[in-house]
């Protein structure tokens, strides 16, 4: 069966079906993924806060393959949501959001 994701928020209950079909249980992934079961949660509540690598193991852990397909014709996509603006006083190009000095993402714990 196919399912078609429109948006990080369908990841969820999408991720959650396919574990609970195959009779696996957080704690079961969680040991596959070599993860404590806590992370695998964290996970699972939140797939849109993980990298694309992270999701694909998961994914293959499921038995699940992600298949990328043009959408129909007469659809398009929809514009990413506008960003933050700066507050009153903040220098152009700051929405306040904190980064590392080093400009790069923090790690995150897998």
């Amino acid at each position: 069966m196919h399912y078609a994701i429109k948006t990080v928020h369908q990841l969820r209950p999408i991720l959650q079906g396919f574990r609970k079909s195959r009779g696996m249980t957080q704690a079961v992934m969680a040991e596959h993924l070599g993860v404590t079961q806590q992370t695998y949660a964290e996970l699972e509540a939140n797939p849109a806060a993980v990298s694309v690598e992270r999701l694909l193991r998961v994914l293959r852990v499921l038995g699940v393959e992600l298949v990328l397909s043009q959408a129909e014709a007469g659809t398009t996509a929809q514009p990413a949501p506008a960003r933050p603006r700066a507050k009153p006083g903040t220098p152009a190009g700051k929405t306040g959001t904190a980064r590392p000095a080093t400009g790069r993402r923090p790690r995150e714990d897998w």
